[in-house]
């Protein structure tokens, strides 16, 4: 096998359940992305697995497509990116403990220094290392979650001013809350960055970067823009909030896909699954998927959202097992072998991953990421 698109072909023969990746969707969303922000630069987030899309080829595809950089969570994805051979910068956003930051400078991963004690301990890393380490300062604008807050971020900047051995390369914050009917929140947290960022664009004597918009600040809010944005979601060609689909039209990267595998018909009566949480209201066809809340599609998803059979949209009835879920097709036709697509398209009809995430009570974050490693990934458009 000489490829991740064989090998995952190979796996797909093993199991009728699979997420196809469409790699030319993820293209197109960032070149829509790149012409609405202008000259701001691109940070591709792709942490936690591409957001359940595929590491090593989202990372691949988005680097040779033009992305400036990349943003994941933890050190250990960052180092795998550089395993795979990526050498765009990297930066990791979550906190950390200094016994880690020998790695962070081995492996040139630009450090997220989010208070002065973290500061003084990536200057003392370099300095024992004989090398210059690439940061980021972090100011808490509202979020409350790492970073220093707004108002004493001079103190950070000084630290880092003073830094004989760290490269300060950027400074950021992140958005608590983008929802495009009310930016009130958003707009504060952006003013209360620019502000503190004055004291830092005063002494600094090189360039750095500014940035603090997600997929949910790039589209709702422009001037959060600034001279990078971080997208992550819409990068897969998914919605964070509400009402941002009329500002940037972005394609839907990944579709879940199955094969009915059983087909039964219950009698009106009889209950199905689990806890009987579903009765048959009258002599009804039944269809068996082989995916469950073990693969990752959440058991409070029972009853309560639909699959596409045929082109027809089929509702899910009973508890979702580990392994499998049943369907009624009603009086309607299904066979053994039948496509099922859970999110995604077929023939004109479409059921979007922020549809399951409204069903199930969820973020589609959560919907995408939950989906594990036992349902193989399909790359297409390479």
């Amino acid at each position: 096998m000489s490829s991740s698109f064989e090998q995952s072909h190979v796996e797909f023969r093993h199991r009728p359940t699979y997420a196809e990746v469409c790699l030319n969707s993820l293209r197109s969303n960032l070149r829509a992305i790149q012409a609405f922000v202008g000259d701001a630069k691109v940070m591709a987030v792709i942490k936690a697995n591409g957001y359940g899309h595929g590491f090593e080829q989202v990372a691949k595809t988005l680097e040779a497509a033009g992305v400036h950089s990349f943003g994941v969570a933890y050190i250990e994805e960052a180092i795998e990116l550089r395993k795979l051979g990526i050498t765009h910068p990297i930066l990791v956003f979550g906190g950390l403990l200094k016994e880690q930051l020998d790695l962070y400078i081995e492996n040139d991963v630009q450090v997220t220094a989010s208070s002065v004690t973290k500061m003084e301990q990536i200057e003392e890393a370099a300095a024992r290392l004989g090398r210059r380490a690439k940061v980021q300062l972090k100011i808490d604008t509202g979020l409350e979650r790492i970073g220093v807050h707004y108002y004493t971020a001079p103190t950070l900047f000084d630290a880092a001013l003073k830094s004989q051995h760290c490269e300060v390369v950027g400074v950021y914050s992140h958005f608590a809350d983008v929802r495009r009917e009310d930016l009130s929140t958003t707009k504060l947290q952006l003013e209360r960055f620019l502000e503190s960022l004055r004291y830092f664009e005063e002494r600094a004597t090189a360039p750095f970067l500014r940035h603090i918009a997600a997929s949910g600040g790039l589209m709702a809010l422009p001037e959060s823009q600034l001279d990078m944005v971080r997208p992550g979601l819409s990068l897969y060609g998914v919605y964070p909030s509400a009402g941002l689909d009329s500002l940037l039209k972005l394609n839907p990267v990944l579709s879940l896909k199955s094969q009915v595998v059983y087909f039964k018909v219950v009698q009106k009566g009889a209950g199905v699954s689990y806890g009987h949480t579903w009765v048959a209201p009258e002599d009804t066809r039944v269809v068996t998927i082989p995916l469950g809340y073990g693969d990752g599609y959440l058991r409070r998803l029972s009853g309560n959202s639909e699959v596409l059979i045929r082109g027809q949209r089929s509702p899910i009835v009973g508890a979702i097992c580990m392994d499998q879920l049943m369907v009624n097709v009603g009086q309607g036709v299904a066979y053994n072998g039948d496509e099922v697509v859970l999110f995604g398209q077929q023939g004109t009809e479409q059921i979007t991953v922020e549809e399951v995430a409204r069903a199930s009570g969820l973020s589609p974050y959560e919907i995408l990421v939950t989906l594990n490693q036992r349902i193989p990934r399909v790359f297409v458009g390479n």
